[in-house]
């Protein structure tokens, strides 16, 4: 004798129910892996800017301490550049407190016989003379002396000649007038001799 069994329980609500469990047991799962992803993320991220962050407070304090020693260099060269300023003032100084000497020196050594300076003014570099000679042949010796280019005078140049009687006695001289340059100490080899060394 065959039985057949009939299943009268709503088998498609059944099956219904079993997936609707199982889709909330995998939404349930997504949801906790999706939130301990975050938290890992967020624990990583954190991690990642604290520790940036104490690199950049170590960059920003190397750099304060850069900035303080590139101040105290600055600071050095403006003392440096002081003390350089004064040195060449001083050193100036000194080698213009013997030109005087140096520059009559030379006049009296290339002045010509027959020439008479009456009048020597220094300005700046510029050096005016003035004098008479017995001619003026004796005017255009002394102009090549003071150009050959050694001792302390350089570049002369005729301002003014003329012949003049002199007071007194009846004879014309040349009355002239010249400008020369004083040379820079240390700007030639014979600007280096003093008077005692050109003899």
């Amino acid at each position: 004798m065959n039985i057949v069994l009939i299943n009268l329980l709503p088998h498609r609500e059944a099956r219904r129910k079993k997936r609707r469990e199982a889709f909330y047991i995998g939404a349930a799962v997504t949801l906790v892996l999706g939130g301990l992803l975050l938290a890992l993320g967020d624990g990583v991220l954190s991690a990642m800017i604290d520790s940036q962050q104490s690199r950049n407070e170590f960059l920003q304090s190397q750099i304060a301490v850069l900035d303080h020693q590139i101040r105290d260099i600055a600071t050095l060269r403006q003392e440096i550049d002081s003390l350089r300023a004064r040195q060449k003032a001083v050193e100036d100084l000194q080698s213009d407190r013997n030109l005087p000497v140096y520059l009559f020196d030379d006049l009296t050594r290339k002045m010509p016989s027959g020439v008479q300076v009456t009048s020597v003014r220094q300005q700046g570099r510029s050096v005016l003379i003035e004098g008479t000679a017995l001619s003026q042949e004796r005017v255009a010796d002394l102009l090549r002396n003071l150009s050959n280019g050694q001792g302390w005078l350089e570049k002369p140049e005729l301002i003014e000649i003329r012949s003049v009687q002199r007071p007194g006695i009846a004879q014309t001289v040349s009355s002239f007038q010249l400008r020369a340059s004083l040379k820079l100490p240390g700007s030639g080899s014979a600007a280096h001799k003093t008077p005692a060394s050109a003899h």
